[in-house]
């Protein structure tokens, strides 16, 4: 039985990709790089230097980088499913993307008002420190909460928005590179306030520089005319792409986002723990210059490796980037002098941000009008909440079981070992089976399958 409202997947026509100019245009494009850029300085700010603020002045327990961690990330998912699903469903992503910024720039500014003195001062408990854990884990899903309202749902949904097929690996690669700038000019900037014990300003200045922004998108960002809009209730979108029978009509969408997920989970095996590894163990102090060094290179390969994409194909690039991805996370855990961990680095990062590029603008090329908010959410699950989840836990475990110290003040501290690389490396190779068959799919394919519009029965 089916009700007027009701339809089968193989009844409905599936949703028709945008086409658009090859060219964005300068305010587009400047729109793109200073709305991301800064959105990526405030990620910056959550997914490293969160952690050292936590290591440095709460708790060197690596379980407890990984709870607030897998924490955010559940935020930052739901966040995604539910203003994507409602900027489907109202045709607007400017409003989310102004109001999201000033409000994303006050809760970062508010780390800066926590700690543990603070904390026990105001409220007399056994355990500051415990207390101090908890509200900065809560801080830190407020932040990714809002942080992904504007940035992940909105902002990348836009993005998708005014682009096409022909255009989207070279803006996926600039937007992968950003990243990389962005942890350049926090640590060239701002990384002195945080060896400084500066929390305050640091947090601060981010919080300042993001409210801004989001002041100067409302001249910069228009919503796309007659946008197509999405008619089902908002849980209803919520959980269309979720459903066993969409996933079936749509094999490439979900083995792109697979992928996404294995390879994400190997970059937060490490990642969370990066800065630290590289002062603590590694004990270089010009941990800035090399990080810099290694950025810098990477946004450049990014880029220009952004046309080649575009050239080759997104599928076919992606199994040879994760071969140049594992090529430099494998000498990143033998590196022990400055110069080995940047020619190490420079390779495991270029792979990092390409990998990004091709499997992102894969994902973009299978999502429709009318549900480009809604696979935003799809790309949160895959891409940040499941390998926040698991990633981080397996870099905890390896850290736990090294059991590598140093003293700092007659207090022996827990620190990365060489071995959470070696692990990235390994869930790296699980990528082939969801690459494999993407690019069989690839082979086969008749035309270009869209995210099916229709309601399962």
């Amino acid at each position: 039985m089916t009700t007027p409202d009701d339809t089968t997947l193989s009844e409905v026509a599936p949703a028709p990709v945008r086409a658009l100019p090859g060219a964005l245009g300068a305010r587009r494009w400047f729109a793109v790089v200073i709305v991301g850029l800064v959105g990526q300085i405030a990620w910056t700010l959550e997914n490293m230097y969160l952690n050292v603020f936590v290591y440095d002045t709460i708790t060197d327990d690596p379980n407890v980088l990984a709870a607030m961690v897998a924490a955010s990330a559940i935020a930052a998912t739901l966040a995604t499913l539910l203003v994507g699903a409602i900027s489907d469903r109202i045709g607007k992503r400017r409003l989310f993307i102004v109001a999201g910024y000033l409000l994303w720039g006050l809760s970062t500014a508010a780390f800066g008002f926590v700690s543990v003195d603070g904390i026990g001062q105001l409220v007399p408990v056994i355990d500051a420190v415990a207390l101090t854990v908890l509200i900065v884990i809560l801080l830190d899903c407020v932040m990714s909460f809002i942080g992904s309202s504007a940035n992940d749902a909105a902002f990348n949904a836009w993005v998708t928005d005014v682009t096409s097929v022909g255009n989207r690996a070279k803006v996926e690669s600039v937007l992968a590179a950003l990243p990389l700038l962005s942890m350049l000019i926090v640590f060239g900037a701002l990384d002195g306030f945080t060896r400084a014990g500066q929390w305050r300003e640091f947090f601060g200045i981010i919080g300042v520089a993001t409210m801004l922004v989001g002041v100067l998108a409302w001249f910069l960002i228009r919503d796309v005319p007659n946008p197509a809009r999405q008619s089902d209730r908002v849980f209803r979108s919520i959980a269309h792409g979720l459903r066993p029978s969409v996933v079936r009509a749509n094999p490439r969408l979900y083995l792109a986002l697979s992928a996404w997920a294995v390879f994400g989970i190997s970059t937060q095996v490490f990642l969370p723990y990066l800065i630290i590894y590289i002062q603590r163990t590694l004990r270089i102090q010009e941990y800035a210059l090399v990080l810099g060094v290694v950025l810098l290179g990477a946004a450049v390969v990014s880029v220009l490796g952004g046309r080649v994409i575009d050239r080759v194909g997104t599928v076919r690039s992606i199994l040879p980037i994760a071969a140049i991805y594992v090529l430099g996370l494998v000498p990143m855990s033998l590196a022990r002098d400055t110069v080995f961990v940047i020619v190490a680095g420079l390779f495991m990062m270029s792979g990092f941000m390409l990998m990004v590029a091709a499997i992102g603008a894969s994902v973009r090329n299978f999502s429709p009008v009318d549900r480009v908010g809604s696979v935003q959410g799809l790309r949160m699950i895959f891409a940040i909440l499941v390998p926040m989840l698991i990633g981080p836990f397996i870099g905890a475990a390896v850290i736990s079981g090294a059991g590598e110290t140093y003293e700092e003040l007659g207090v022996a501290k827990q620190v990365p070992t060489a071995g959470i690389f070696v692990a990235a490396a390994i869930v790296t190779l699980f990528v082939l089976v969801p690459a494999l068959a993407l690019q069989r799919h690839e082979r086969t394919r008749t035309r270009e399958p869209e995210f099916e519009r229709g309601r399962a029965r």
